[in-house]
């Protein structure tokens, strides 16, 4: 393992996870911003991130051209919550197969920040507040989501793309208030 890989990998994980809990704290959600993303830390997640470190974008998706999958991400997305990936299940109508489970609002509320960090660590100087919008269409073809989470997932978007973060963050801290979407 490069040092370059370690100390790039850490640093990239440490800036967005300090995003994260930035931003967590703006809305109200202390202990997830806290706690957002430890697992990155684990060794199931972190040595593939050093391995296919490339400091321009997840490692995850180098890991999985190179095996056709990503044990990092399959381990990440089962331990956090503010991934819709975490809340896919059989429906209890067989005939539909996998379905999206309607989301807790405290991690709808968790994935936009996020998505929002994880575009600024990307993207660096070229991150706008259209940036996580435009990511989100790139993969909502093959997203498996609830329905009410991804029409509100699609609102807090659009709002970040339309009106900016501080109207966005004050929106989301009325939300919490109410309890629920």
């Amino acid at each position: 393992m490069k040092f370059r890989n370690i100390w790039g990998h850490f640093s990239t994980v440490s800036r967005h996870k300090f995003q994260v809990m930035k931003n967590c704290f703006r809305v109200g959600l202390y202990k997830q911003g806290l706690l957002h993303d430890l697992s990155k830390f684990s060794p199931q997640e972190f040595f593939p991130g050093v391995k296919y470190y490339q400091g321009n974008r997840s490692p995850n998706a180098a890991e999985r051209e190179e095996k056709g999958y990503s044990g990092a991400w399959l381990h990440h997305k089962g331990r956090n919550k503010h991934h819709d990936e975490y809340w896919v299940d059989f429906s209890n109508d067989y005939s539909k197969g996998l379905v999206g489970l309607k989301m807790p609002l405290k991690y709808v509320i968790e994935m936009v920040i996020d998505r929002m960090a994880a575009c600024r660590t990307y993207k660096g100087k070229n991150y706008t507040d259209a940036s996580p919008w435009e990511y989100y269409m790139l993969t909502k073809p093959y997203t498996v989501i609830a329905p009410e989470t991804g029409k509100l997932l699609e609102e807090l978007l659009i709002m970040l793309k339309e009106q900016g973060e501080e109207k966005l963050f004050s929106y989301m801290r009325e939300l919490l208030k109410k309890g629920d979407y």
